[in-house]
């Protein structure tokens, strides 16, 4: 069952080493993502979810690594092997133990809604950590250069996410998505799947596109049944 929900990007300049002197600008949304962690309920088992070129399980010693970034830096035990999402998730929960599962950023929705089932149903009490960036096309700056649709696509998701609505999630368009290069589009489905039929506070903590990018984060944690 699922009990509770972060949602983070992960652009590799999140990592201070690796922005050098522009850290600062991304301050912010660095502060974001260690509350949105932080607020992560007790759980039997945490699963960092992100999107990579095939959908598998990286157990939990898998290691990433920034080397192809410029920094020489390396997260978890033995030879990097998680994509840079899982990188990225990697860093952000430190010391704590998880799970690292990936999901081809080409998943259908049906099979991303399936997937998020299962997970839920690995544990008793489960916390999930969802890496995913929205659009790279929201200026002409932004690595896909500029696309009109890109801004309505990401208020989309933010409202989807501020909103807790795994309707809008599910029903998120693959094909816009690759074509808006927004490689959240499969994770943040893995959640409408396992998040079920229950209720859950949410709340949207950052909603940001500082290089043209969409960066979101939010949290989730599931309410309390009254009797």
């Amino acid at each position: 069952m699922l009990t509770s929900a972060a949602v983070c990007p992960h652009p590799p300049l999140l990592i201070p080493q690796v922005a050098g002197g522009a850290a600062p600008e991304l301050d912010g949304l660095r502060a974001a993502c260690d509350a949105a962690v932080r607020r992560l309920g007790p759980a039997d088992l945490l699963i960092v979810v992100g999107s990579g070129p095939s959908t598998r399980d990286f157990g939990s010693d898998a290691a990433g690594g920034l080397r192809p970034y410029g920094v020489d830096l390396t997260f978890g035990p033995g030879e990097p092997v998680l994509p840079l999402s899982l990188t990225i998730g990697r860093w952000l929960i430190g010391d704590r133990p998880a799970l690292f599962q990936s999901v081809a950023e080409d998943a259908s929705p049906g099979a991303c809604l399936r997937l998020g089932a299962d997970l839920a149903e690995l544990a008793p009490a489960v916390a999930l950590l969802v890496m995913g960036d929205g659009s790279a096309c929201r200026d002409a700056a932004a690595p896909g250069y500029l696309d009109p649709r890109a801004t309505g696509f990401d208020a989309a998701v933010a409202a989807a996410l501020a909103g807790a609505d795994r309707a809008a999630l599910a029903g998120l368009d693959a094909g816009l998505a690759a074509e808006l290069r927004a490689p959240g589009r499969a994770p943040w489905q893995v959640l409408a799947g396992a998040a079920g039929d229950a209720v859950y506070d949410p709340e949207l903590l950052a909603d940001t596109a500082p290089y043209g990018v969409g960066y979101l984060v939010a949290s989730w944690n599931r309410r309390a049944m009254t009797p």
